[in-house]
Parts: C-alpha cells; sequence; structure tokens
C-alpha cells in the first residue's frame, strides 16, 4: 500500500467513527477483496468466509463509537476476520460428528497457492542441479543413468542398447552414482 492509500484510509476511519456512512463504505470497498484473499488462505469454505468477513464489518460499524485510534486498518481488518474465522470453525467443529482427527486441515486440501509455488519452485531447482550434475558425467555414464532412472529400463535392455556385457553396465552405473554423490556433497 503506498502512502496516499493509507493516508486515505486513516482518513476514511476517523471520517467513519464521526459516523460518515460514506466513508464505511470507501473501507468496505477498499478492502473487501484484500480481506477475501486473505481469507482464502484461513479456510476453503467460501460461503464462511464470506459471511465471516459480513460479520467484521457489521460489528466494526456497530461498535464504531467505541473504538478507538487503530493504528493500521488493514493489519485489524485481519486479526478480526482471523478470530471470526476461528470462532466460527471452533463452533462448527463442536457441533459436528466428524472427529477433528478426520477433518483435512487447509494445507492438506491442495488449496495452498504459496505451497504449491514452494513445491514447483523446489521441483524446478533440483531438476536444473540434476541436469547440471548430469553433465559432468561421462556421455556414457550419463546414458547409462538415464536409460535406467528416467526411461526406466531394465539391464537386460540397456545391455543391449548401449551394447555392453551386463558387470560393464553395472559399473559404469555405480561409478556415475558415486561421482554424483561425491559432486553433491
Amino acid at each position: 500500500m503506498n502512502q496516499n492509500s493509507v493516508d486515505k484510509t486513516a482518513y476514511w476511519v476517523s471520517e467513519f467513527q464521526k459516523g460518515n456512512v460514506m466513508a464505511f463504505s470507501n473501507l468496505y470497498d477498499s478492502h473487501i477483496q484484500i480481506l477475501f484473499n486473505y481469507g482464502c488462505k484461513l479456510t476453503t469454505d467460501k460461503e464462511l468466509l464470506k459471511d465471516c468477513i459480513h460479520d467484521v464489518f457489521v460489528k466494526l460499524y456497530a461498535r464504531r463509537t467505541e473504538l478507538g485510534v487503530i493504528e493500521n486498518f488493514k493489519s485489524y481488518l485481519f486479526i478480526s476476520l482471523k478470530n471470526k474465522l476461528c470462532d466460527e470453525l471452533r463452533k462448527r467443529s463442536f457441533m459436528t460428528d466428524t472427529s477433528v482427527d478426520e477433518m483435512e486441515p487447509v494445507s492438506a486440501a491442495g488449496d495452498d497457492v504459496e505451497s504449491r509455488y514452494i513445491v514447483l519452485e523446489k521441483a524446478q531447482t533440483e531438476h536444473l542441479m540434476l541436469e547440471s550434475l548430469m553433465c559432468r558425467l561421462s556421455p556414457r555414464q550419463r546414458e547409462a543413468l538415464t536409460l535406467y532412472y528416467i526411461e526406466e529400463k531394465k539391464y537386460e535392455d540397456i545391455c543391449s542398447i548401449m551394447d555392453m556385457n551386463y558387470q560393464s553396465v553395472r559399473n559404469l552405473m555405480h561409478r556415475g552414482l558415486t561421482k554424483l554423490r561425491e559432486m553433491v556433497k
């Protein structure tokens, strides 16, 4: 958020606390999408999330005269939403027949964009590192390891493809793997 939008938010909060309904509307419009995106990281239940966001703003409006100075309105909303979601999820867990052990956490639901990005980034880094290491092997070692691990060929097939006897292929692969392990250390 840039300084101008922080100043606007502070102004709108101040005006809202004085009873300006338009300022409340501006606060709602400028923060609703940010809250929804944040809430999606906490729960996969979109309807519950929408209800909780609505409840946060209703409570905010109802208690506007009781609010003190809010230094960081965005953080205030995030904390309020998180607390509201926790309360609602706690209520639901008491009302359900499903045991806590059977409930699937949000992160296990596969809907966590950040986790997926990290896994993808790690896989790409490992792939580039493996390619770099494989380039340091002899062409025959690289061919044998590729046939076995990537193309999933059996030793007998590798022997016939590379026109080598069984023990020579085993020795070649062993030397290649040993060299890879030494390079990784």
